[in-house]
């Protein structure tokens, strides 16, 4: 009988595939493809451990003392049994030759399903022969990190789903090369950043199934809904055709959206609305420019630093990638902000967690951003080097993030002067990018006059207005539904930024040019009232910008209006109801 597990749905669509299950966290392994034809090479490096750890058993074994225990050496015994066991050996040798896992990846793979048959054992004695398993394949993966790995591939033809009880943003980050077919986990927010980066992959993706990793097995068949947040595992015939069905039917409905690719952004009215692409590495220019966007809105350039915290990237590599990024878009403006590294985005996957400790309290409320920038700012200057060099090839702007104190907005000016100073006295050529600051808390939306005064634009990160207006965890499924981006304070909060970016003009003589590069931009049911509000500018995921530009073309900003002021004006669910209700017709 099929399972349904109920998650959060992150990114749309239906996936259809088998389960491949990511190591818990007590076995943290790399999970990576081996090129096509270096398969045998990768079975060598497993058959080179399992040799190495017999060895170690062997020598353990000769060097016990005399008056030992007996039951001591039966327990190697038990393991080199075990080690020479063909299930441990030959099948996991097949999922590296029939998958092209890594070798530690296949290991954990078939720890799954050797786990599975000692759960299903009625005796107890041998159900607990289960963990002599695992500290056999403990052995073999500590054997194997010393033997090295071959570069990061793809996989065959099979369709996969990845189910995992979390996955960090960065390592989502290896499998954007169309390796699966879908994501599920246990953990995560409609806007952690492991659900954004799903939705940059335009892949279905389910979050917040709290026991999906364990409920599911190893190569089980699993469907993913993506738009309900359902998961059918072990599907029969009649569920699987059904939902081939669906998945055929969705597709095609993206297939006809990109007709409007070419299609200007114009409201029904006439106002010209611009759509930007939000993007994690240089390479996704291509994707950006496929889907038709007029920039890019926002370059996460925190991607470029994780998992390299012992090894930040220079002022030439950052350079390279930053001038990729300008002239990738061809002429098109490209918004870069400073590393944003912080919350669920550490500079290594053990940045606030050592020694059985928590290094920070609160990392969504700690060294963060702006904050973790001035804390280093030799770090800083060379990144913002890197960006003003990169400014001579094209249109940049440099988007600073979390400000919220007057201190930051002058100390960031200051790195600045300085960072172009430094370059002046190497006679090394560089721009003069527009700055920007990014509008995150609260406290800035009440500050707004001073970021008026001294940024040239303004970017409205709804993710972390929401979550830092409503103290709410975006990436904590446990008060997942109360993230809520209609929440009436969120909505005056993002009024209010608009409404003041444009009189900006009254005083400063122009007006100050706004955005919104947080989920909400992406989201085609809030586009409506976005305009109505006055947005005219739109940052998001190239997978959702078709959707969005639909959406831009049938609405009519001069009726949206007053019904939007109509939304702003309800603090009761039941009467916003009514007016979004009203707004949407």
């Amino acid at each position: 009988m099929a399972l349904q597990i109920f998650g959060i749905p992150v990114s749309r669509g239906i996936a259809v595939g088998r389960a491949v299950l990511m190591s818990s966290a007590r076995l943290d392994v790399a999970h990576y493809f081996v090129d096509p034809g270096h398969e045998e090479q990768e079975v060598n490096r497993l058959r080179a451990a399992r040799q190495a750890i017999r060895a170690e058993l062997d020598a353990l074994q000769l060097e016990l003392p005399s008056d030992a225990p007996p039951e001591l050496s039966a327990f190697i015994d038990v393991h080199k049994m075990l080690l020479d066991d063909p299930q441990i050996g030959r099948e996991t040798a097949t999922w590296i030759r029939k998958r092209r896992y890594n070798a530690e990846w296949a290991l954990t793979a078939q720890l799954e399903v050797i786990g599975r048959s000692f759960d299903e054992m009625d005796d107890a004695y041998l159900r607990e022969r289960k963990a002599d398993v695992e500290q056999v394949v403990e052995r073999l993966l500590r054997a194997l990190r010393g033997t090295g790995g071959m570069a990061r591939g793809t996989a065959g033809d099979e369709d996969l789903v990845l189910v995992a009880h979390d996955i960090a943003p960065a390592d989502m980050m290896q499998f954007k090369q169309g390796v699966f077919r879908g994501f599920v986990t246990d953990v995560g927010g409609k806007t952690s950043h492991t659900a954004i980066v799903a939705r940059s992959l335009d892949i279905p993706a389910v979050v917040g199934a709290r026991e999906a990793s364990r409920l599911i097995r190893q190569d089980d068949w699993i469907i993913i809904d993506g738009d309900s947040g359902l998961l059918i595992v072990d599907p029969s015939p009649i569920i699987l055709e059904d939902y081939r069905v669906r998945k055929q039917e969705s597709e095609l409905g993206r297939q006809r959206l990109t007709r409007l690719k070419n299609t200007p952004a114009r409201t029904l009215d006439g106002q010209m609305v611009e759509l930007l692409a939000n993007i994690e590495l240089p390479d996704d220019c291509e994707t950006a420019l496929a889907a038709g966007a007029a920039g890019i809105g926002l370059f996460r350039t925190e991607y470029l630093f994780m998992n390299r915290a012992h090894d930040l990237p220079g002022e030439d590599e950052q350079y390279e990638a930053y001038r990729r990024v300008v002239q990738g878009m061809n002429g098109r403006p490209v918004t870069i902000r400073t590393i944003d590294i912080g919350a669920d985005k550490p500079l290594d996957a053990e940045a606030n967690y050592r020694d059985g400790e928590f290094t920070h309290l609160n990392p969504a409320l700690g060294l963060r951003a702006i904050r973790y920038s001035l804390s280093d700012p030799a770090m800083f200057r060379v990144q913002l080097r890197a960006l003003l060099r990169a400014a001579t090839h094209g249109p940049l702007r440099i988007l600073i993030p979390m400000l919220a104190h007057a201190t930051e907005v002058h100390q960031t000016f200051i790195q600045l002067d300085m960072a172009r100073a430094e370059l002046a006295a190497s006679s090394r050529p560089h721009g003069v990018p527009e700055t920007g600051a990014m509008i995150e808390v609260p406290g800035a939306v009440l500050m707004l006059p001073l970021f008026l005064k001294h940024f040239d634009f303004i970017s409205v990160g709804t993710n972390d207005l929401v979550q830092y207006t409503l103290a709410i965890d975006r990436a904590d499924e446990s008060v997942a539904g109360l993230y809520d981006p209609l929440h009436p304070a969120v909505l005056q909060l993002l009024a209010q930024t608009i409404a003041q970016a444009h009189a900006a003009e009254s005083w400063k003589g122009r007006a100050v040019h706004v955005s919104v590069c947080g989920e909400m931009a992406g989201d085609p049911a809030l586009t409506r009232l976005l305009l109505g509000l006055g947005l005219r500018s739109f940052s998001m995921h190239p997978a959702q910008l078709l959707s969005v530009k639909q959406e831009v073309l049938r609405a009519d900003c001069a009726k949206l209006a007053p019904l939007a002021r109509a939304v702003l004006a309800e603090y009761e669910p039941e009467g916003q109801q009514r007016a979004l209700a009203a707004l949407m017709n």
